[in-house]
């Protein structure tokens, strides 16, 4: 049986993004131009093709908020990480484009263009929530709840936000509280699904608590095979930013059981 389907809070998933997009830009307002150039970890991206990925992701909300709705099932947030596994050719090649272009210039120049980007964030967000039946957005074709498709912006935010702070060597990127706890539950129920099972608890303090993998299911008592880590290391693990194998030797995942190797299930978003 797939696990229960989460709900998010459309007024806490909003502020959380607002709150997660003015981080991102008050860390892109102090680069300097050699720090444009670094590279990351995502292929032969530099810092200047992440802000132009960043910048379609979370400048586009309001063209996914205003096309028409097409027919047929609703994207669910699980849904989505499935289909974002096929989606990296052309993301790749739309983040190069654009930092070939608008994000090609000096620090000023690319804070300007990730500005631009970034100020149709509130715009967005200012659109009636809660509304019965909830507004959709439009994303891969598909359509999706609003406040869903406003976690997907979240994850984009959170991710991509670690991948900038890997690259300019910082200790940490102070994300929102509310942000990391939203993307860590949906990368947490997306892996529920995609591997269904209740053979394995996968606990991610504060934030969620899953069951996974096919096998015999515990009803009571302590699981026979748990998986626990904190919410940045399984948010890398679930993109594929640090291989299972490596968080385990490193001793960011406390895993014990037989069936508690995940490895051969990660990532589960492209």
């Amino acid at each position: 049986m797939p696990p229960k389907s989460r709900t998010y809070q459309p007024q806490k998933v909003r502020a959380a993004l607002a709150a997660q997009s003015a981080a991102l830009r008050a860390v892109v307002h102090g680069l300097t131009a050699d720090q444009l150039d670094l590279p990351t970890r995502l292929g032969t991206w530099r810092v200047r093709e992440l802000l132009a990925h960043l910048s379609l992701a979370l400048g586009r909300l309001p063209a996914a908020l205003d096309a028409p709705a097409p027919a047929g099932p609703v994207l669910s947030l699980a849904g989505y990480a499935e289909v974002s596994r096929t989606m990296a050719e052309a993301v790749d090649s739309l983040a190069t484009e654009q930092a070939a272009t608008g994000f090609a210039g000096p620090p000023a120049a690319v804070v300007a263009a990730f500005d631009r980007s970034l100020d149709a964030v509130p715009a967005a967000l200012d659109r009636p929530a809660g509304a019965a039946p909830e507004p959709t957005a439009v994303v891969v074709g598909r359509r999706m709840p609003l406040t869903d498709y406003l976690v997907t912006r979240l994850v984009e935010a959170v991710v991509h936000a670690d991948d900038l702070a890997e690259a300019l060597g910082l200790d940490a990127f102070p994300h929102d509280r509310q942000a990391l706890a939203a993307v860590t539950r949906m990368l947490a129920d997306a892996f529920a699904e995609q591997v269904p099972g209740g053979a394995v608890e996968l606990r991610i303090p504060p934030y969620a608590v899953v069951q996974a993998v096919p096998g015999p299911k515990h009803t009571r008592g302590t699981p026979p095979n748990v998986v626990e880590t904190d919410p940045l290391t399984w948010i890398r693990l679930a993109t594929g930013r640090v291989p299972w194998a490596a968080a385990v030797a490193d001793h960011r995942v406390d895993a014990s059981g037989e069936r508690s190797d995940l490895g051969e299930y990660l990532p589960i978003l492209g």
